[in-house]
């Protein structure tokens, strides 16, 4: 039996401290409140610990679990040691099977299609645009006014950028 497709997924990219946690945050709420099942996925360039040194579930991965899942009534979580990096595809096709859109922050060089967050107050040109033109930019989302390409959405309107996300990829 052929697996389903996932989502559609958008990914959220911009400099540090141009607000797209609080977006991506603000945007799962209202498209929730809409009665969408919105998935969320954060890249960390980083290397992250979700397990805690001393507790049991660390105690397990560090024994050399490959796999250890936490699991409580209401919430289930996974730690898995990767061979190597985990292709975004899989990622979405493994766990968010079933959902209505996954909103991705980062993964800036991803082919996903792409809203670029800018900030006037940070003064830093379009990462997508300039000498690095990205063909999977959809849309930037701004308090500058400026001639694109793609669809400008208004920095301090969230409910905008839902709206436009609700009418491009959700039924």
């Amino acid at each position: 039996m052929p697996q389903a497709s996932p989502p559609p997924a958008v990914a959220f990219i911009a400099r540090s401290g141009t607000g797209k946690t609080t977006l991506v945050e603000t945007l799962i709420r209202k498209l929730t409140a809409r009665g969408y099942r919105v998935g969320a996925l954060k890249h960390d360039a980083h290397q992250f610990e979700i397990d805690r040194p001393g507790k049991d579930s660390r105690r397990f991965t560090e024994a050399g679990a490959e796999v250890m899942v936490l699991v409580s009534d209401d919430t289930v979580a996974m730690v898995q040691k990767l061979r190597a990096p985990e292709k975004l595809d899989n990622i979405l096709h493994k766990w968010f099977n079933g959902l209505d859109l996954v909103l991705v922050e980062g993964y800036k060089t991803s082919d996903l299609p792409k809203v670029e967050i800018q900030r006037a107050a940070l003064n830093k040109p379009l990462l997508s645009r300039g000498d690095r033109h990205d063909p999977h930019l959809i849309a930037v989302v701004s308090d500058l006014e400026q001639d694109l390409d793609v669809p400008l959405l208004p920095l301090d309107a969230p409910e905008a950028v839902a709206d436009w996300l609700e009418a491009r990829f959700l039924p």
